[in-house]
């Protein structure tokens, strides 16, 4: 979620702010209904998110006057077909399908191959560990996950507008401050401390939390990269005064991605992980 950064006129620091909040509150309207359901409503959930990620990955990723449209909607099913048999049909066979929409869409005419499957298996695992972690451990751990994005990324916002300083990598993502980074951790942190204090999970998620908040500002400068490399601003305009779904889902990408390589290593610290 690129948020965080400042502007030199002061009267134009908050000009995106009403859209931005909302567009934010419905997402997180959305987002709270379907958590709290969980199963296939949740699940195809992670299925459209998917499927609209992938297709405009697929889109800002495609030399001009390759038919990127057709070509990137194709994509796009593909992705979001193949994650709805992994919700209703789990199984090993089609976990490794998968890899389909990475290995076409590499295929395809691509501005940098190498980049676009790197990120496409991050989408498609991500999408897959959201719909594992929900089923296996419940609301609270996607819950965790989501507040962890939201309040760093929130954090990261107000301090690196109002506070401003040192950018934190000025050639990839020029908005990003180190003011607003470090909030970003240490609202991770109060997440965390909180979680635990009310029961919801381990006092792990204390010094878990910010990790699990780097590696979202990390999947946020990776699609700034991209976007940079393609010479667009936004993913997609579907989002108002957001941009697209990867310019909104890019932290929770790489969240998920660090939580799904940290469960090789250890449990989670909530119930049935």
């Amino acid at each position: 979620m690129s948020t965080q950064g400042t502007t030199p006129a002061a009267g134009s620091r908050w000009t995106d702010l009403r859209p931005r909040v909302l567009s934010g509150l419905v997402m997180v309207a959305i987002g709270a209904v379907t958590i709290w359901l969980g199963g296939k409503t949740f699940g195809l959930l992670a299925v459209v998110v998917c499927g609209l990620m992938i297709w405009e990955l697929a889109t800002i990723m495609a030399p001009a006057g390759s038919g990127r449209g057709a070509a990137a909607a194709a994509l796009s099913v593909l992705a979001a077909v193949l994650m709805a048999l992994v919700l209703y049909w789990p199984g090993a066979l089609t976990r490794w399908a998968l890899l389909l929409p990475v290995v076409v869409g590499t295929a395809l005419p691509r501005r940098d191959r190498l980049i676009f499957a790197l990120y496409a298996f991050a989408v498609m695992a991500a999408s897959y560990g959201l719909i594992v972690l929900r089923l296996n451990a419940g609301a609270l751990v996607i819950l965790w996950i989501v507040t962890i994005v939201v309040v760093s990324d929130v954090a990261g916002y107000f301090a690196g507008r109002a506070i401003g300083g040192p950018k934190f990598w000025p050639r990839v993502s020029p908005k990003k401050t180190w003011s607003g980074t470090v909030a970003g951790w240490i609202g991770a942190v109060a997440v965390g401390a909180g979680f635990a204090a009310l029961g919801w999970g381990g006092w792990t998620l204390v010094w878990l939390s910010p990790l699990t908040a780097f590696a979202g500002q990390m999947g946020d400068i990776a699609e700034s990269a991209i976007k940079r490399r393609t010479g667009v601003k936004d993913s997609s305009h579907l989002i108002p005064g957001h941009g697209g779904v990867l310019d909104r889902f890019d932290a929770l990408i790489g969240a998920v991605v660090f939580l799904l390589i940290v469960m090789k290593f250890m449990r989670l610290p909530f119930d049935g992980m």
